[in-house]
């Protein structure tokens, strides 16, 4: 980082949101992240050894939602809310890399809540490793946004009897491109005893137990994450689709789906399913089972991209109770190949000569074509009267498409350079290229007539000179007469 030092107010992931209560004001201490620049060259030292692992507390602005005013479920059709929240991650594994010596433990809002209170979720994270720590700890200093979303949410085994525990799920989302889902286990009031319950105070809002400093205690269960909710490749190559998750031990892997959907329709393109033997997949797809089961790497492998493979795949985890998914948008993306034909040109007066812009093999359809016309000690010029041909779909799925430009002698003015621009989203910037007028060669009567009198002038230089070499011996003779 040039120029010096960025700052993150709260040592602990805290951007400043005034839903944070005290959170700030508590946790002041100032996480430096950049480095100072050296200030001398010094002599060369040996590789440093990576930074120790510590862990910290991670505060993130949130909302929360799925709930109406008063607390009770929401109903389909009835009222839902939307309601400032904090979720604080508990005792996160990250990477020490020499900036996190003021770190210090968040500290609750000294506040009894009420229904208008910011909910503060306390998620225990022992278990399970929070994915892309790093990046959710240093968000501030990298330029980045979380936005952060709590919800309930119903396991697909619900418990019965009086006793059942509280799930939330959180999604995470960063600008650049990462998404994070935690399953959160709260506690229920009707799994305490009696004279428990009698002494526990519910929180005003969800109606649940919460701590003494009222916030609401859960444990990260287990969490899904992607690397990218969208990417772009070119057709022939290959891609990954990152995928991973990581289980509590009290859970366990169901199954893993892969799924593509575009246009309204969708396609299975992979399934594994613990309890049955072997894996279905489509062809040009892969997904390493041993990684799967080893290090809960769920990430898709695709092959020889096509103009077909466009579209947004699903990575559907599921465990017994929870199913996660993430959506990651594949885009197809291929730069057009662009001839100028001629590349230079000289033409006769009168006549009306056409350059020819072939634009070829493209995708997506939308194309951008522009011509320019540069004159010596003139500026450029942008050129209206162009036309051009119907956009052509080649087999592999591609687009063409040709501009026309038409240069008449009686309004072009040589030399010139008329250049063809071409913009498309797969290109870091336009393509151009461009073609030479030269000037017109004289041709036809105006030609001959030039000619012509050339070979008079010349006729007549050969007479004069041949007589001026022919009166020289005459006068010699008249001169040796008079003597």
């Amino acid at each position: 980082m040039a120029g010096g030092l960025r700052l993150l107010r709260g040592a602990l992931g805290v951007r400043g949101d005034p839903h944070l209560g005290g959170a700030v004001a508590l946790c002041g201490a100032l996480l430096l992240c950049g480095a100072l620049p050296a200030l001398a060259a010094g002599p060369a030292q040996a590789p440093t050894p990576a930074p120790p692992f510590r862990r910290v507390d991670i505060a993130l602005g949130c909302s929360y939602l799925g709930e109406d005013v008063g607390g009770s479920p929401r109903a389909s059709g009835g009222s839902s809310s939307k309601h400032p929240a904090t979720l604080v991650l508990r005792s996160v594994s990250v990477r020490d890399d020499g900036n996190l010596d003021d770190v210090t433990e968040y500290k609750a809002p000294q506040k009894k809540p009420d229904s208008s209170s910011p909910l503060v979720f306390e998620a225990s994270a022992q278990s399970v490793s929070i994915p892309h720590a790093e990046s959710l700890l240093h968000t501030d200093c990298d330029g980045e946004e979380v936005n952060c979303e709590i919800s309930p949410y119903s396991p697909q085994q619900a418990g019965e009897g009086p006793c059942q525990t509280s799930w939330f799920i959180a999604n995470l989302r960063l600008s650049s491109g990462i998404s994070v889902a935690l399953m959160l286990k709260g506690p229920h009031p009707h799994c305490s005893s009696q004279e428990e319950e009698h002494h526990a105070t519910l929180h005003p809002k969800l109606r649940i137990p919460m701590s003494k400093e009222g916030t609401l205690l859960t444990t990260v269960e287990f969490q899904s994450s992607s690397r990218n909710t969208s990417l772009r490749a070119r057709l022939g190559s290959s891609v990954t689709l990152d995928c991973h998750f990581a289980l509590a031990p009290s859970s366990t892997l169901s199954s893993l789906e892969w799924r593509r959907q575009h246009r309204g329709s969708g396609r299975r393109l992979f399934w594994y399913e613990v309890e049955s033997i072997g894996s279905a997949t489509q062809p040009k797809v892969h997904v390493d089972v041993a990684e799967l089961l080893g290090s809960g790497n769920a990430s898709l492998s695709l092959q020889e991209v096509s103009v077909g493979d466009e579209g947004t795949y699903i990575c559907l985890v599921s465990t017994p109770l929870h199913k996660v998914q993430h959506n990651i948008h594949l885009q197809v993306a291929e730069p057009p190949r662009v001839r100028l034909i001629p590349e230079v040109v000289s033409f006769e007066r009168g006549v009306t000569t056409t350059l020819t812009c072939n634009i070829a093999g493209y995708y997506p359809l939308d194309v951008s074509v522009s011509w320019t016309q540069k004159s010596p000690k003139k500026a450029k010029i942008r050129l209206s009267n162009s036309r051009f041909s119907s956009h052509r779909q080649n087999r592999d799925g591609t687009y063409s498409i040709t501009s026309y430009l038409s240069i008449s002698s009686a309004t072009a003015q040589a030399p010139a350079t008329y250049s063809c621009r071409v913009s498309h989203m797969a290109l870091e910037k336009p393509i151009s290229v461009s073609a030479h007028l030269k000037a017109p060669e004289q041709t036809g009567s105006e030609g001959l007539l030039g000619s012509f009198i050339a070979t008079i002038i010349f006729i007549v230089v050969l007479f004069i000179v041949f007589g001026r070499r022919a009166a020289k011996p005459e006068s010699e003779q008249l001169s040796r007469a008079s003597e």
